[in-house]
This record gives structure tokens, C-alpha cells and sequence, in this order.
């Protein structure tokens, strides 16, 4: 599952197999979802054989699963191969079921609102790591996934060439044919790595983790900006639009006492001013460790409110479960934190 369709054809050749096996290989794994090469049972015997040999399938173990009596939203712990575990979550919206993916096991990122950072990069998820997850929780809730959301534990764009292996079987024919419209990408702000993916000119949502109107804010809370200041991402940004036709997404998480003042609303105002985008205010999720606490209600509004006067699109994310562990790898590290995984 970590090939595409070219790798995996590549690799029926190679072992003197018509080239139409490839595509049936591709179906029974990313579209039917099987559990062992034995259930393929249009393939020839020596074929599956050759198969058991050779490769696996992906077969992620439901550690612990959480739902929400607030919103229906499930939080899954899956178990790996080697015995990391990682964190997908199912949301109910009303255009249908769209699963967020981790990309990486834990983060190196460290931005500071997130847990996922907490213990750092184990390692990145391979290309089938990313699509199990989907066709995991596609199984387990026996109904079609319609969107999937990178957003994750992991930086995606830190594992680029899997996050985009993990996209084009996904959007495939022979995958589950999740349209790119239906896809988002989460970034803390990449520069080199936005901008490769803006020459694929794929037109899924790229969303940037912001969090801070200026330089020395956002150093604080996002430390990859120190590398990549604000006026360099916001250019690739517009680069990106410009190239794909697509808007960008900016994420907001509301922190109080710290980004949430209206100071802060007037200067992200001026700073998105006439920047084709979409802005996403967040009420953070609070992560003990962390020691940061929600945004008022009242103080969201009011920092939505500046926005809007300025003409910039703006939207409130709806809470999909904060009474299941909601930040980014809280579960993960809940469970690493007490050593009750094998690890």
C-alpha cells in the first residue's frame, strides 16, 4: 500500500505478470479494502503467492476508541507494525464523513499549542500507513468516507513524498476516488515544500497553521517561523494561489491572553488585506502540558467581528470533540506518557 499504481505495474513486470494485474492488485487493496493477498481471488495462485513473499498489507489495531456524546466525532488510537501508535479522527459533518489522518508518529515541529510535539519525531507514516487509516475507520463504521483532512499528528509536508503517494491513491480510480476538492492539507508553514506542492497544481485546500499576526508572536508559538518569517510564507502562499488557482486557508487557534486581543484581530486584519484566503478561528483545544487556556466566546466574536469589518472571509470551527482528548496527539501521548503501549 505504499505504491502507486506506475510502482505497483512496475513490479508485476518485473516478475513477467501482464500489466493489467497491477490495476487488479491496486483495487482489491485500496478500494475493497482486503485483509490478505488470498482474497484477491481474480489473481493467479503463483501470483499470490509471489505476493505473500514479497510485500504485506497494512492491518492497523484499534487500541482505543473514543466518542463523543457531544458531536458523534470518534477518536481511534491505532497500533502499527512496530508497535508506534497513531491517531485518526472520524467527523460527522453534514456533507458527509471526513477522517483526519496523522503523517508522521509524534512531530518536530514543537509548535507550542499542539501535544503531538510533546515527545518529539518517532518517525514519518509511510504512503499505507496514512491510507489505512482512512480504510480502518471506512470499515469499522461501514459507510463511505466522502473528505479526508491531513491535520493530524505530523507535519505532512515533512513527509512530502508519502503525503503525496497517500493523495493520488486515495483520489484514484482504483482507490476510494476522493476527489481533491474533498481534500486538506495542514501546514505550519513549509516554504520549500508549499511551493513543490503548488507546482503538482493539485486543487485540494492548503491550510496554514498561522496563529499570530507578526514575527516576534508567532516565533513564539509556531518556532518554524524563525526559519520561514511571515512575509516569506505569506508570498509562497500567494505563489500558491497564484499557480493553482486554489485560496488558502488560514487556521487561527484562539489562545487567551496571548493572540486573542484586539490588537491582534486589527494586525491580522491589515496583514491579510487583499489576500485571496479563507480564515479559520479555532478555540484551542488546552493541553496540560502546554498550560494554555480557551478564548472566551465573547472574545472570539468580537475578534471575528474585526475581521469581517475589514472584508476578510471568516468562519468559527465548530468543536468536534473536546471531551475526547481533541488537541493533536493528546491521546497518543496519554497513553505513551503512562507506557501502556508497547513502544
Amino acid at each position: 500500500m505504499d505504491l502507486t499504481l506506475p510502482q505497483i505495474e512496475n513490479w508485476v513486470l518485473q516478475e513477467a505478470m501482464p500489466k493489467f494485474r497491477a490495476r487488479q492488485i491496486a483495487e482489491w487493496m485500496f478500494q475493497k479494502g482486503v485483509d490478505s493477498f488470498d482474497q484477491m481471488t481474480n489473481l493467479p495462485l503463483d501470483l499470490r503467492k509471489k505476493l505473500n513473499q514479497t510485500a504485506y498489507l497494512e492491518d492497523l489495531q484499534v487500541i482505543k476508541k473514543q466518542v463523543s456524546a457531544q458531536t458523534g466525532t470518534v477518536k481511534y488510537l491505532f497500533k502499527l507494525k512496530d508497535g508506534q501508535a497513531v491517531e485518526t479522527v472520524l467527523m460527522r459533518q453534514v456533507y458527509g464523513l471526513s477522517v483526519c489522518v496523522s503523517s508522521q508518529v509524534g512531530c518536530r515541529m514543537s509548535c507550542r499549542l499542539c501535544a503531538s510535539t510533546l515527545s518529539g519525531l518517532v518517525r514519518n507514516l509511510s504512503a499505507g500507513e496514512i491510507y489505512a487509516q482512512v480504510m480502518s475507520v471506512q470499515k469499522e463504521q461501514s459507510s463511505r468516507i466522502s473528505h479526508v483532512v491531513i491535520m493530524g499528528s505530523g507535519e505532512p509536508l515533512d513527509n512530502f513524498q508519502h503525503t503525496l503517494a497517500f493523495m493520488t491513491n486515495i483520489n484514484a480510480d482504483y482507490g476510494l476516488n476522493i476527489g481533491y476538492r474533498h481534500i486538506t492539507l495542514s501546514t505550519c508553514g513549509l516554504v520549500p515544500e508549499i511551493l513543490a506542492l503548488a507546482e503538482k497544481k493539485l486543487p485540494l485546500t492548503l491550510a496554514v497553521s498561522l496563529h499570530a499576526p507578526n514575527n516576534k508572536l508567532r516565533d513564539s508559538i509556531v518556532p518554524v517561523n524563525r526559519k520561514y518569517p511571515l512575509q516569506v510564507l505569506l508570498k509562497a502562499c500567494k505563489d500558491y494561489t497564484k499557480l493553482t488557482g486554489r485560496r488558502v486557508s488560514f487556521e487561527y487557534a484562539l489562545i487567551k491572553g496571548l493572540n486573542d486581543t484586539t490588537v491582534c484581530a486589527q494586525e491580522l486584519a491589515d496583514l491579510l488585506k487583499n489576500f485571496s484566503c479563507h480564515i479559520n478561528l479555532i478555540p484551542v483545544n488546552p493541553v496540560p502540558e502546554r498550560g494554555l487556556q480557551r478564548t472566551p466566546v465573547q472574545n472570539i466574536q468580537r475578534f471575528k467581528d474585526i475581521l469581517e469589518k475589514e472584508g476578510l472571509k471568516v468562519t468559527v470551527r465548530r468543536e468536534m470533540g473536546s471531551d475526547i482528548d481533541a488537541a493533536c496527539g493528546q491521546l497518543r501521548h496519554s497513553f505513551v506518557d503512562r507506557r501502556k503501549e508497547v513502544f
